[in-house]
């Protein structure tokens, strides 16, 4: 994996409070775990990844655990040595997964992380989130927005930040940091974004009316680099520190599809909302009769045409950390990597297995 080279910051040493540091990522195998390995490697940090996916070849790491997020002794080992946490396993897929398991990994992962952390008396965490924790609430979406989550998975990550904000209130000079990203999307990503482009590729994409409501991303390299430099700086004054992330300023629907297409230089229809959604309608019926994911159907038209995500990140920007790449920079980074061999590329798909996988296959 290519990392496109960001901002240098400082190796983060002082607050895990060894010159020796070792982070276990959770979910490092993914794409966000991806992106923060080779940061850590440029760093001279020591990663041990706890996945139950192989991580690639070519990934930096200097350990791998086989083993799920909710088996103690899967994590006992992976543990083992470490000076911090960062959690990325999670259930997160819309399809495909039952209520309970959104909960036993998002909740009762942490809870288990939570408490080999304190068997082996590791006091720095972080923990992603997501700003599904608002479910529908009205705007402006801030981190002191009461959380109104709708989905399990929303109501299952707000279970896990209440765990991992219990564990930080019940020790000394524990910090945990949480962060609430927006959909984040970049290089080697093949989720929302990577749809995009390639349909804008192939011309297969339509704008449904105007399109002028507001979609929050993620860019992933100025998330990785906020969390980084957040983690560092957490303080005793806010030991349990929650941060929105999102790109500002925001774009529209519109924005964001004129700058991928001229970044492809292509083009693209567009076609009046009440016939694009008419034209969803068969897909409608096949989503109900069949339960399967199609890529069309009236409520993505309306998600992504008509549907606002806004969200702020205000309180990262006033704790000091400012972003080096602009929005509309992470969407060209994107298509360049599509076009440099990312849409030769496939993706897979992993969902966490319903039972927890023991070591030994118990």
């Amino acid at each position: 994996m290519g990392i496109v080279q960001h901002r240098q910051v400082e190796r983060p040493v002082s607050k895990f409070g060894s010159s020796a540091v070792k982070v276990c990522i959770t979910g490092g195998s993914g794409f966000i775990g991806s992106w923060f390995c080779h940061e850590y490697a440029r760093r001279g940090v020591d990663v041990v990844i706890l996945d139950l996916i192989e991580p690639s070849s070519d990934l930096p790491h200097d350990r791998f655990v086989h083993g799920d997020v909710r088996d103690v002794e899967a994590v006992r080992e992976a543990l083992a040595g470490c000076d911090g946490v960062l959690n990325l396993a999670a259930a997160h897929h819309d399809f495909g997964i039952e209520e309970e398991t959104y909960f036993t990994v998002n909740k009762d992962g942490a809870a288990v992380l939570c408490q080999v952390m304190d068997e082996v008396g590791i006091r720095r965490a972080c923990f992603f989130s997501t700003v599904a924790v608002y479910g529908s609430a009205s705007p402006p979406l801030t981190e002191e927005t009461p959380p109104q989550p709708e989905s399990h998975y929303g109501r299952s990550k707000l279970a896990g930040e209440k765990v991992f904000e219990a564990w930080t209130l019940e020790g000394d000079d524990r910090r945990c940091l949480v962060i609430r990203p927006t959909v984040t999307f970049g290089p080697y990503n093949f989720a929302n974004m990577y749809s995009l482009i390639r349909q804008i590729d192939r011309k297969q994409f339509f704008q449904a009316g105007p399109a002028t409501n507001i979609k929050s991303l993620s860019y992933i390299e100025n998330i990785m680099a906020a969390s980084l430099w957040l983690w560092e700086h957490i303080g005793e004054d806010d030991a349990f520190a929650v941060y929105n992330w999102v790109e500002k300023p925001d774009m529209d629907s519109a924005e964001i599809s004129r700058t991928v297409a001229d970044a492809l230089g292509k083009s693209f229809r567009r076609i009046p909302l009440p016939l694009a959604l008419a034209m969803a309608k068969p897909f409608d019926m096949l989503i109900a009769v069949t339960g399967r994911n199609f890529p069309v159907s009236s409520a993505r038209v309306r998600k992504l045409f008509v549907d606002q995500t806004k969200f702020e990140a205000d309180k990262a920007r006033r704790a000091g950390f400012t972003p080096d790449i602009e929005l509309a920079e992470g969407l060209r980074r994107m298509v360049k990597w599509y076009l440099d061999g990312g849409r030769e590329q496939s993706a897979e798909w992993h969902q966490p297995p319903a039972e927890i996988m023991r070591r030994g296959g118990e």
